[in-house]
């Protein structure tokens, strides 16, 4: 097996970023973005999802958290879509519902290099920290947008924002640890045109 990984930089007037990104990993996580929750959010992905993830970003967190959120989830959508390749011998398909206390949250995704997005939901509170709730949508959105996914997300149930959203984030992460699986019992692109 190829070592599925990528290495990510981007640099704007708004953030600089600096992503490493192992699929086949163990969950080990390097993450600061200036915004705790949103570290923790990121950390979260990484354990769940067996992915090995490094992010240091410098944003324009005086602004406020949307450039940072955004830009994280466009270079890691970017190191997804690197490091899958041809995407040859995936599952490609998955979904999960995850619960954190009395929060649900659900998830299925297509790795099917047609990047969609569709959320259902909505936070108990606005704001979680530094972190405005809202922008879980929009990291779910970005990540779909540039790493080729089509992604639907929903908040079920819940009564705390900080459960919701860690929920989502779980969820993301064990949808996505399934979708980029390898089956063994897969030869080629899974996908009837031969590509994805």
């Amino acid at each position: 097996m190829s070592e599925r990984t990528a290495t990510r930089t981007r640099e704007t007037a708004e953030t600089s970023i600096e992503l490493e990104l192992a699929i086949d990993g163990t969950g080990e996580a390097d993450v600061d973005t200036g915004i705790g929750f949103f570290d923790h959010m990121l950390t979260s992905f990484a354990k769940h999802g067996l992915f090995d993830l490094t992010v240091d970003c410098d944003g324009d967190l005086a602004v406020d958290d949307h450039h940072t959120v955004e830009d994280v989830a466009i270079v890691l959508g970017e190191a997804f879509d690197e490091a899958l390749g041809d995407r040859a011998g995936i599952v490609r398909y998955a979904d999960r519902k995850v619960p954190l206390d009395e929060a649900v949250a659900g998830t299925v995704v297509d790795v099917s290099g047609r990047p969609r997005f569709y959320f259902d939901g909505a936070f108990s509170q606005a704001q979680i920290g530094d972190f405005t709730s809202d922008m879980a949508r929009h990291f779910g959105e970005s990540l779909a947008m540039n790493a080729g996914l089509t992604v639907h997300l929903e908040v079920v149930s819940g009564e705390n924002a900080h459960h919701e959203v860690e929920a989502l984030f779980k969820a993301l992460a064990r949808t996505l640890d399934d979708a980029t699986r390898l089956d063994e019992h897969r030869e080629g692109t899974p996908s009837t045109k031969g590509t994805l």
